[in-house]
């Protein structure tokens, strides 16, 4: 695909952390490497602002990881999980995200949706209507091809998982060895 990057765009990036991280774990049981996928979203363009959404859970080392997120060149925009009577779990950033999107429709000519979410299928939708390029960086096996189908362009991080994960050889992801579908199963020659 021709890039459509231009060095004077102004792009913003939203990055549905929950989203990736379950899709890196389930997909290929490695994490994704958020720096990078910064700076593919970004490429030549200036950066306006760069948002990840995080929940916060309280577990292990995740004030280390909104840190780290935050040293990359992130806003992190954090909200408590919510537990609810019988044990019920919410943690979710669909209309956060949408909202400080539509706010900076204004302001930008290319909005990058780090999700493979199809929730936000009309917010890309509403975007195009303003006359922003919209594009996805995803992993197509567990996104929404909708979403896929309408942004304007789309970066599958399925087609070379390596370059966009940590906590995984590269042996290991090009062969899907130990993708769920493959724990089982040796690789390939």
């Amino acid at each position: 695909m021709i890039s459509t990057q231009h060095k004077e765009q102004r792009v913003a990036v939203f990055v549905d952390v929950q989203n990736m991280y379950y899709s890196a774990k389930n997909l290929y049981g490695a994490k994704v490497d958020f720096s990078k996928v910064l700076s593919v979203g970004v490429g030549p363009r200036r950066l306006v602002r760069a948002f990840t959404y995080v929940i916060r859970a309280d577990v292990g080392a995740e004030r280390e990881f909104f840190e780290a997120l935050h040293k990359i060149g992130y806003e992190v925009r954090e909200k408590e999980l919510q537990i609810f009577y019988g044990g019920s779990k919410k943690g979710d950033w669909d209309v956060g995200l949408c909202m400080d999107a539509v706010r900076l429709i204004p302001k930008i000519d290319a909005m990058v949706l780090v999700s493979g979410d199809g929730d936000y299928t009309d917010l890309l939708e509403y975007a195009r209507s303003q006359g922003v390029r919209t594009e996805v960086i995803a992993f197509s096996k567990t996104g929404s091809s909708r979403l896929f189908g309408t942004a304007d362009q789309t970066t599958d991080m399925c087609e070379a998982p390596e370059k966009f994960l940590i906590g995984k050889s590269k042996f290991t992801l090009l062969n899907g060895f130990n993708s769920p579908a493959n724990a089982n199963t040796p690789a390939k020659n």
